[in-house]
């Protein structure tokens, strides 16, 4: 390809008709996408960490997995919690408080002077982890135009991997020579995140016209959460979160102690494996985005169940460095990739006035799956090895999504979120 026809090319892609929708829009979908990378570098410094923790502090890899049980339960709390606090009192000022909040926290983990300690701070972490994203999620839906909102979720869904692969980055270069605490210490970045959102970002129009609503009749405001209803399309959504959330786990929160531990890599060799994951989720979760806005969810999401399933194995067992590689980057391509409906998927199925809730509770319950494989990982793998347990745990939980991404609601309450503001 020509010089000359480079620009053209990238004319051609930036003239995709949700991206141009966009463009009004940048403001509030840079900030969901840094958010979710900040919390994703925060996040995957510990699971780079993991035996360099366990080391120092002298406990087992199991041991370990209380941590990352513990992260799960405060996500649980922090997505329903800051669920209520986004319907309450705004999106952008919950939004606002999590990054503060999940930033600190992580600092706060390279201080950790034990296994309890670690245990606890985790745990704080973890919830404003998980209510960052309720958040920013709901605040990106409702301030996007309905045609744009498939792509807008993938843009943020995709800082995900920018965030694991930045990290990743910052681990080769600081464990062999520094402890594994500077890498924590990072985390007071978004702070200045912080200052954008406060400066930079409106408020939800959903949300606002609501509260103007409630004003006028004031008899509107009484209980907002009572409201809330577990509809079909509501169960779906916390299902499916679930599985969805455990499967993931059982696929990449032992995959860099897997590379060490199993495969026997340095630092500076799992960035490759790594980063190739994180490419292949960065284009998967784009291209889910915009095959999502063209053939809907349902296609996309079993497409990537299928794919998922006949990559796992290598993946994980491949002893071929080569192989590692281009099945880590066809599995972020899938399991990832997935991830940029969620955002637009969940918020189809919650009303405005629940909707933050609604999303929170699903990735809570999700949460409480992702540390439940974080857990039984380790322990099936005493008795089969590592890289089969988590092969057995993912195949199971693929099927089981598929089964749920089959059900048909009769009613999805947040599809005519176009017409609520």
């Amino acid at each position: 390809m020509s010089a000359s026809a480079r620009p053209s090319a990238l004319s051609k892609a930036l003239a995709y008709p949700p991206l141009i929708a966009l463009r009004p829009y940048w403001r509030v979908t840079i900030a969901a996408f840094l958010g979710w990378f900040l919390d994703a570098f925060d996040q995957t410094a510990l699971l780079l960490t993991l035996p360099d923790i366990s080391h120092e502090f002298g406990v087992t890899l199991s041991a370990m997995g209380t941590v990352l049980l513990a992260q799960s339960i405060g996500r649980a709390i922090g997505n329903t919690g800051w669920g209520w606090l986004a319907d309450r009192y705004g999106r952008r000022l919950a939004f606002l408080i999590g990054v503060l909040w999940f930033g600190f926290f992580s600092a706060a983990t390279g201080l950790s002077h034990g296994l309890v300690s670690l245990i606890v701070i985790q745990f704080l972490f973890g919830i404003g982890f998980g209510g960052e994203w309720t958040a920013s999620a709901a605040l990106l839906m409702e301030s996007v135009p309905a045609s744009s909102r498939a792509m807008a979720s993938a843009i943020m869904m995709s800082g995900y991997e920018l965030g694991f692969l930045a990290a990743t980055a910052a681990q080769a270069l600081i464990l062999p020579h520094y402890s594994w605490r500077l890498l924590f210490f990072i985390g007071l970045a978004p702070a200045l995140l912080a200052l954008f959102i406060r400066w930079g970002v409106k408020e939800s129009p959903v949300w606002a016209l609501t509260q103007e609503k409630k004003r006028i009749s004031p008899q509107d405001d009484r209980a907002p959460h009572a409201k809330f209803v577990l509809t079909l399309a509501a169960i779906q959504a916390i299902a499916l979160m679930s599985f969805l959330e455990f499967q993931k786990a059982a696929i990449y929160s032992l995959y860099p102690t897997i590379l060490r531990s199993v495969h026997h890599l340095t630092p500076a060799l799992i960035f490759w494996p790594i980063g190739c994951f994180c490419i292949g989720s960065l284009v998967g979760k784009l291209g889910c985005g915009a095959l999502a806005s063209r053939f809907g969810d349902l296609r996309v999401i079993l497409g990537t169940l299928a794919v998922v399933v006949l990559t796992i194995y290598p993946f994980l067992s491949a002893e071929a460095y080569p192989v590692l590689l281009v099945s880590a980057a066809i599995m972020g391509l899938a399991a990832s990739g997935v991830f940029a409906l969620v955002p637009h998927y969940l918020a189809k199925r919650f009303p405005s006035d629940t909707r933050s809730f609604g999303m929170g509770l699903s990735y809570a319950i999700g949460s409480l799956g992702q540390g439940l494989a974080g857990k039984l990982v380790p322990v099936l793998g005493r008795t089969v090895g590592l890289s089969a347990s988590a092969q057995i745990f993912v195949i199971a939980s693929s099927v089981v999504v598929g089964a749920i991404a089959l059900i048909r609601p009769a009613e999805l309450p947040g599809e005519t979120m176009e017409t609520e503001h």
